[in-house]
């Protein structure tokens, strides 16, 4: 069962125009026990009348039902979230319990691309699910707060996007696919391809750069989904902005005194691991 993608995405560049700092909203799945209502309420800490939408299995298959096999999104609608209205500038932050399938970088991934920023996701379930349900409570939840209607095409995109990155981690592994979908997004942003042939270079050279290898089949559908991906209405600045946030982010953060110190753990944690296999070995 592919529960929960869907919810976290459909959000463009004035996400949350109408909102204000503090603020919360909770996405419930529809087919949730009121026991199971309750934890999750719990689980979310959202505060007393705190507004709620619930979100069915029938926009789940809507939204994903191009690129999920039915039987695997399943019959009920399971996942919940929540979504904290932050201070401007202060990122984006995606946090999971219960999420076994899609990573918080990739949920973060695709809510760069719908627009989302400052603000504070979190994602969950009642028991373990894959996560690709998500998304379609975020969406709806947005459409309801701001009277905004949300382009179909940018709401599949987005969870196209996220369903792609987590098949592709199946192969590659999750943080490379999260880290390669963010990275040839910020290309595409400085550098705004104008071919096939310069789409495909980027997503090589991307790849590449990660210590990524692509088979044939994989770079081709990634240049299909980032042409198309292109002609949409996107903000592509803001994407770029947001991408290079992180990674100034997890550059800062390496090249600090806690940063140095993790790494020195690290290497030390290795370095021990290779001794003791040397000596079994021996």
């Amino acid at each position: 069962m592919f529960l929960a993608i869907a919810m976290l995405v459909s959000i463009p560049s004035i996400c949350f125009a109408d909102a204000s700092k503090g603020d919360v909203i909770v996405t419930l799945g529809e087919n949730l026990t009121q026991q199971q209502k309750n934890d999750m309420l719990a689980e979310l800490r959202a505060p007393e009348n705190v507004q709620m939408i619930t979100v069915t299995n029938q926009e789940e298959h809507e939204y994903l039902g191009e690129f999920v096999p039915k039987a695997q999104i399943g019959n009920k609608a399971i996942s919940s979230a929540s979504i904290t209205i932050d201070a401007k500038d202060s990122g984006l932050k995606v946090q999971t319990n219960n999420i076994t399938w899609v990573t918080e970088e990739m949920y973060k991934n695709a809510l760069m691309t719908a627009g989302v920023k400052d603000a504070t996701i979190k994602i969950t379930a009642p028991f373990a699910v894959s996560g690709t349900a998500a998304l379609t409570g975020i969406m709806k939840a947005y459409e309801t707060t701001t009277n905004k209607e949300i382009p179909e095409e940018v709401k599949k995109a987005a969870n196209e996007e996220m369903v792609k990155t987590a098949q592709l981690g199946d192969s590659i592994g999750a943080d490379k696919a999260a880290a390669l979908m963010g990275k040839v997004k910020d290309e595409i942003a400085k550098n705004d391809p104008k071919t096939e042939a310069d789409m495909r270079e980027i997503i090589q050279q991307a790849a590449t750069e990660l210590g990524i290898s692509l088979t044939n089949e994989e770079l081709n559908k990634l240049v299909d989904f980032f042409n198309k991906l292109k002609g949409m209405d996107i903000d592509w600045n803001q994407v770029k902005n947001q991408v290079s946030d992180t990674a100034e982010k997890v550059s800062n953060f390496l090249h600090s005194d806690e940063g140095q110190s993790f790494l020195q753990k690290l290497q030390d944690f290795l370095n021990r691991t290779i001794e003791v296999i040397r000596a079994q070995l021996n």
